[in-house]
């Protein structure tokens, strides 16, 4: 065995003299080293559980605002996720308030009071981005009839134009016919810069940024209601038509001028009474009980055409913010006057309120007010039939 190897194993053949001169040799340096060793252990340990007990307190705050943050989170992806699922509108509004959120009082005339809530048929959450306000400053009509329509049908506001919505003067009183759009979302410059076209030709569009959806009739029959109500109060009636009806307007001015129609607080139309809400998620008048949880709408007037008193249009604003939005927009005004404590009231003759109850005939179409149609060009079609010269009956 080599002479390295013995004192690297402490042989006992290595003399002493060897091992003493090798351990006063080694001694001093190696007790030196021993010590800083030691110091540096004792520095490292106490390190360690320093930084043991700061990252324990530092993880159950860390956790702390974590599981706050998650339920923040989920609650606000819930409500997102609710928004969109049963109303499509327009992602990017600024001004839009969801149904959870207090109003603030400080940053817009239309703001509510404190403790009332805005909901998504509240139509100041919305603005308009085509417009005709001057159609009310030179005149006071009698009657503004408005048209929901959606921004690419030009045939149905063509039709309309051609028939019904030409009459000026009826019966000796101003008639006004307007039509009201949504957006149709993303950048469609193209369409848009045709509706502003349409719009310079007949002054007749107004257009606001909700997204356009069968789902938003609600919204859109609310933005009517402020259109009226901010841009046209000194009329004495308003009436929501939809874009597919026939309707004889000198009839519905007569009925208007008869004595025995109030002139406040008064809305009337095709009467629908006890009409359960569908529960079915099936049924594109599917209504979820979180939304509405009565198994039953109170009265209302279908919306394909209702006639009101031009007094009710700032209620039914006011009421919408706290009244939650649902899809079905005439049973939605419906429970806005029975929280006004209103009802609607059954015409003079009920049936001049039609729906697809029979086929054309002359002498009946000249007694109606209003009836459902198929298509614009059967408007044209039955137009031009009942203003032939000759007596309907």
């Amino acid at each position: 065995m080599s002479l390295e190897k013995r004192r690297v194993m402490g042989d006992s053949r290595t003399d002493s003299g060897e091992k003493g001169l090798k351990r006063n040799v080694d001694e001093s340096p190696f007790r030196k080293r021993t010590l800083s060793l030691q110091s540096g252990f004792k520095f490292l340990l106490l390190f360690c559980i320093l930084l043991f007990i700061v990252s324990f307190t530092l993880s159950d705050t860390c956790l702390s605002l974590w599981d706050s943050s998650k339920l923040n989170f989920h609650k606000l992806l819930n409500q997102t996720s609710q928004l969109y699922l049963l109303h499509p509108i327009l992602r990017v509004r600024p001004k839009l308030i969801l149904e959870t959120t207090t109003v603030s009082t400080t940053t817009a005339p239309t703001t509510a009071p404190p403790g009332i809530q805005y909901h998504l048929a509240y139509p100041r959450n919305y603005h308009f981005i085509m417009d005709n306000p001057e159609v009310c400053k030179y005149q006071t009509p009698f009657l503004v009839l408005m048209v929901p329509v959606e921004p690419n049908n030009i045939a149905a506001r063509d039709a309309i134009r051609q028939t019904w919505g030409k009459e000026k003067e009826v019966q000796g009183q101003v008639v006004l016919t307007l039509f009201m759009l949504g957006s149709s979302g993303g950048a469609n410059v193209e369409q848009q810069e045709k509706l502003k076209q349409e719009n310079e030709k007949h002054h007749d569009l107004i257009q606001s940024d909700f997204r356009d959806t069968y789902r938003n009739l609600t919204i859109k029959s609310m933005v009517i209601m402020d259109w009226l109500a901010t841009h046209c109060p000194t009329a004495a009636f308003g009436m929501k038509i939809d874009s597919d009806m026939f309707l004889n307007i000198d009839n519905l001015v007569i009925m208007l001028l008869e004595p025995s129609v109030p002139k406040l607080n008064y809305l009337t139309g095709h009467l629908m009474w006890n009409r359960p809400v569908i529960r079915s998620e099936d049924s594109r008048w599917y209504v979820p009980e979180e939304l509405y949880p009565e198994p039953k709408y109170p009265t209302y007037a279908l919306g394909m055409g209702y006639v009101f008193s031009n007094d009710l249009p700032e209620k039914f604003v006011e009421a919408s913010k706290s009244i939650k939005y649902f899809n079905i927009e005439d049973a939605y005004i419906g429970v806005c006057m029975k929280k006004m404590g209103l009802k609607p009231s059954s015409p003079p003759k009920p049936s001049q309120f039609r729906t697809y109850n029979f086929k054309y005939d002359r002498c009946t179409f000249s007694k109606v007010i209003t009836y459902i149609l198929g298509s614009p060009q059967q408007l044209i079609n039955f137009w031009t039939d009942l203003k032939r010269p000759e007596p309907p009956c």
